[in-house]
């Protein structure tokens, strides 16, 4: 499970015309399943996302998302897994499929919810979506739990 994370001062997404998720302070959360995670993966992730610290206090990155109660803008992003090391056009063969990738969205967003952040949105699972940003700082982190994780995974 891959997650690029961008620290906003808000964030909306919209499909057509439709505002179908919009936040203030806190994180836009860009999300790619692979194929094979598990909720162990999922659980992992909002877990670290939650209680990360980058959020300034004194000029340093001393606060985490609950403790600003920032909200979460969460957009499921199958691209995160393209594969581009070959040819011109990018294979996305390691993404899961949409039936797998859908319900693990939602549970990481039930799991962000149990960790505590206090709104989570998010966009239009396989919908058309526009993603507007406004990242503060720029801060923007990239997550990978095949990396990051090294057998400390939480329990669903």
């Amino acid at each position: 499970m891959r997650a690029v994370i961008q620290r906003v001062t808000r964030g909306t997404v919209r499909v057509g015309e439709e505002i179908v998720g919009q936040i203030g302070r806190g994180l836009v959360i860009l999300l790619g399943i692979k194929e094979g995670d598990t909720e162990k993966e999922a659980a992992w992730l909002a877990a670290k996302i939650a209680n990360l610290r980058i959020f300034e206090k004194e000029g340093r990155f001393d606060r985490s998302l609950l403790e600003v109660d920032g909200e979460a803008l969460v957009v499921s992003q199958f691209t995160l897994y393209a594969d581009a090391r070959r040819g011109r056009r990018p294979s996305f063969s390691d993404a899961a499929a949409p039936e797998v990738a859908g319900p693990l969205v939602a549970r990481f967003c039930q799991f962000l919810a149990q960790e505590g952040v206090r709104s989570v949105q998010t966009g239009r699972f396989g919908a058309m979506m526009l993603v507007e940003i406004w990242n503060d700082g720029p801060v923007t982190i990239w997550l990978d739990s095949d990396i990051s994780r090294r057998g400390n995974v939480k329990t669903a």
